[in-house]
């Protein structure tokens, strides 16, 4: 199977309103737009200011910003690579327990979402979450979360109305928000009833959501923005018995295109005891289990759909390789 199959090529206009991805390589924040399978070459490189610990990057979409967190921050650089602004996590971090700051833009490069494990820093019982002005680093909204969190991982939704924050609580489970920006200023914070859910991915329409059990057992697809759950698969679905196969379902995979998820599982062999890990097309709507397919990862966690039918891996410069599926 040819994962790298070539097709059309998209235009320079449709490139342009492709989402940008971007990946820490050699030290540097590249973006790229995902377009032709194959290798990707960056459309835009920042460098990040002397000293500073990247954690999580973003880059504006046209190109101009980058923008990124630390253990103690929120920072904006320009192509040039200068300090653009720097918001500073306050009070002064006390702990430094691994804690990995998130953020992420809105879909018009307007806003900056930056979530921030203050509890493990030392600066707090409880965490936060912050809407900065992208363009000045101005604090427009906050909220205090319930969660003492390591991390946590943004979710633009489709429409840019919305964005959900996963909060990853170590063996104390996840907390799920879903937050917008009033139109008073203030940050709208909604969080769902689980504290067992991990969030992959929106559908490429925004109508749905996929989320994947924190103890591995199942995927479970959600109605948009109630969270209803539509249907759940587990690992037995697949064909593997859980105790037997020692298999899990990964938290990874997601929204392929708009009628087909990707799920991946994971697990052991008995007998050899080696690990292995299959990627599975699985119907959007109802959960038929459409087969599996080979997805040129590395590892159970080097796949991440684009929402257009491609997805992408890691290749073995860092930079990311597009894959779609065989004609």
């Amino acid at each position: 199977m040819n994962e790298e199959a070539t097709g059309a090529e998209a235009t320079d206009e449709e490139q342009d309103r492709r989402p940008i991805v971007t990946r820490l390589v050699g030290g540097a924040i590249h973006a790229y737009r995902p377009a032709a399978p194959g290798p990707l070459e960056p459309v835009a490189v920042f460098r990040p200011v002397a000293g500073d610990e990247v954690r999580e990057h973003a880059v504006a979409p046209d190109l101009g910003r980058a923008y990124y967190t630390t253990p103690d921050g929120a920072v904006c650089v320009g192509a040039d690579g200068t300090e653009r602004w720097r918001a500073t996590a306050e009070p002064e971090r006390t702990e430094d327990l691994g804690h990995h700051p998130g953020c992420a833009l809105s879909r018009d490069g307007r806003l900056l979402w930056w979530y921030r494990p203050d509890a493990m820093a030392g600066r707090g019982p409880h965490d936060h979450w912050e809407v900065l002005d992208a363009a000045t680093g101005t604090r427009l909204a906050r909220a205090a979360l319930r969660t003492v969190g390591h991390g946590g991982e943004h979710f633009v939704h489709p429409d840019g109305t919305a964005v959900l924050l996963c909060v990853g609580e170590g063996q104390d489970g996840t907390g799920v928000f879903r937050g917008t920006l009033g139109d008073d200023g203030t940050l709208e914070l909604v969080e769902y009833p689980w504290d067992d859910r991990c969030v992959i991915g929106f559908a490429p329409d925004g109508g749905h959501f996929l989320t994947v059990d924190h103890g591995q057992a199942d995927a479970t697809v959600h109605a948009w923005p109630g969270g209803e759950a539509v249907f759940t698969l587990t690992v037995d679905d697949f064909g593997y018995d859980g105790a037997e196969w020692e298999a899990v379902v990964e938290w990874s995979g997601g929204y392929l295109d708009a009628d087909t998820l990707a799920v991946v599982l994971y697990g052991e062999d008995e007998e050899t005891g080696r690990e292995w890990f299959r990627s599975y097309r699985v119907d959007a709507h109802g959960g038929r289990i459409l087969g599996e397919f080979a997805s040129g990862g590395r590892d159970c966690y080097d796949l991440r759909p684009l929402g257009d039918g491609g997805w992408l891996t890691a290749g073995e410069s860092g930079h990311p390789v597009r894959r779609v599926p065989e004609a």
